[in-house]
C-alpha cells in the first residue's frame, strides 16, 4: 500500500479500488449501481407523490426513505468517483467532517426510519381496525421527525469527537469515505473510551431497532397464520418479507462493522461491507419494494397511462 504523510490539514481517502483494468472495470460498475439508486429512489418518491392510491402512511413512510437513501449514495459515491477518476484522493478537514455528519445523520435516521416501517405494518395487521388513530399523518410526521434529530443528535457527538483529537503524521484514511472508525485508526491518543461509545451508540441505534423489528415481525407472522383469508395471507407475506429483505440487507454488515472488535477485522473487509449498506442498499430498496409490491406496479401502470393519454 501506498504511504502517504502529512502536507497539511486534508486527509487521504485511499479507496476502493486500484488504478487498475480490474478498478475500472469496478468503478464502472459502481457508477451504474449510483444510476439505477438515483432513478430508482428518484422515480418511487414521484410515483407516490403522483399517485394518490399511494397517498397513505406506509407509503409516505417508503418515499421518506428513499428520499434518505437517495442522499446517502449521493453522500459517498461523487467523491469517491472524483478521486478515481482524477487521481486526487485528498479531502479537506471540513469536506472529510461534512461527509462524516451527513453518513452518520443518514445512518441512524434509515436505522429508526425502518423501525417506524416496521410498527406501521404491526398495527396495520395486529390492529387494523386501531391503525387510522395509532398510525395518524402525525404521528407519521412525528416519527420522521425523530429520525432525522436522532440522527444528527448522534452525528454530531461523534463527529465532534472525531474532529477535535490529535492525528499523527499520516492522514491516510483506509476507506473510501470518512468513516470515523477508520479514522481513529490514526489518532496519537488511546481512543477505547470513544470505542466504548461507539458500542453503546450501535446496540441503540441498530440493535435495539433491528430487535424491535424482528418481535413486531415475529408478532405479524403469529397474526397472519391466524388469518382466515387466503388473499389477506398472501398479501401479508409479501409485505413483511419484502420489509424484513430491506431490513437483513441493512442492519447485518452494519452491525458487523460496528460491534465487531477492531483488532479482529481488517479494512479490506470493513470497506467490502461498507458498500452494502452505502451502495448496494440505496440502490436495491427501490427495486424490492417495486418488484415485490402489486400496489406500487399497480400505481405505475396508473400514471405511465395518464401520462400517455396526456401526450396523446
Amino acid at each position: 500500500m501506498e504511504t502517504y504523510n502529512r502536507t497539511s490539514d486534508d486527509f487521504i481517502l485511499i479507496g476502493l479500488f486500484s488504478p487498475s483494468r480490474i478498478g475500472l472495470f469496478l468503478f464502472m460498475f459502481i457508477v451504474l449501481i449510483f444510476l439505477m439508486a438515483l432513478f430508482g429512489n428518484l422515480s418511487m418518491i414521484l410515483l407516490i407523490f403522483l399517485d394518490t392510491h399511494l397517498h397513505t402512511p406506509m407509503y409516505f413512510l417508503l418515499s421518506q426513505l428513499s428520499f434518505i437513501d437517495l442522499n446517502y449514495i449521493s453522500t459517498i459515491v461523487p467523491k469517491m468517483a472524483s478521486n478515481f477518476l482524477f487521481g486526487n484522493k485528498s479531502i479537506s478537514f471540513i469536506g472529510c467532517g461534512i461527509q462524516s455528519f451527513f453518513f452518520l445523520t443518514l445512518a441512524v435516521a434509515e436505522a429508526l426510519l425502518l423501525t417506524s416501517m416496521a410498527y406501521d405494518r404491526y398495527v396495520a395487521i395486529c390492529f387494523p381496525l386501531h391503525y387510522p388513530i395509532r398510525i395518524s399523518k402525525r404521528v407519521c410526521v412525528l416519527m420522521i421527525t425523530g429520525s432525522w434529530i436522532m440522527g444528527a443528535i448522534n452525528s454530531c457527538a461523534h463527529t465532534t469527537y472525531a474532529f477535535h483529537i490529535p492525528y499523527c503524521r499520516s492522514r491516510a484514511i483506509n476507506h473510501f469515505f470518512c468513516d470515523v472508525p477508520a479514522m481513529l485508526t490514526l489518532a496519537c491518543i488511546d481512543t477505547w473510551v470513544y470505542e466504548y461509545t461507539v458500542f453503546v451508540s450501535t446496540t441503540l441505534f441498530l440493535v435495539l431497532p433491528f430487535i424491535v423489528i424482528a418481535c413486531s415481525y415475529g408478532r405479524v407472522l403469529f397474526a397472519v397464520y391466524h388469518m382466515n383469508s387466503a388473499e389477506g395471507k398472501k398479501k401479508a407475506y409479501s409485505t413483511c418479507s419484502t420489509h424484513l429483505t430491506v431490513v437483513t440487507f441493512y442492519y447485518a454488515p452494519f452491525v458487523y462493522t460496528y460491534l465487531h472488535p477492531r483488532s479482529f477485522r481488517s479494512p479490506t473487509e470493513d470497506k467490502a461491507l461498507a458498500v452494502f449498506y452505502t451502495i448496494l442498499t440505496p440502490m436495491l430498496n427501490p427495486l424490492i419494494y417495486s418488484l415485490r409490491n402489486k400496489e406500487v406496479m399497480e400505481a405505475l401502470r396508473r400514471v405511465t397511462q395518464r401520462l400517455c393519454s396526456v401526450k396523446m
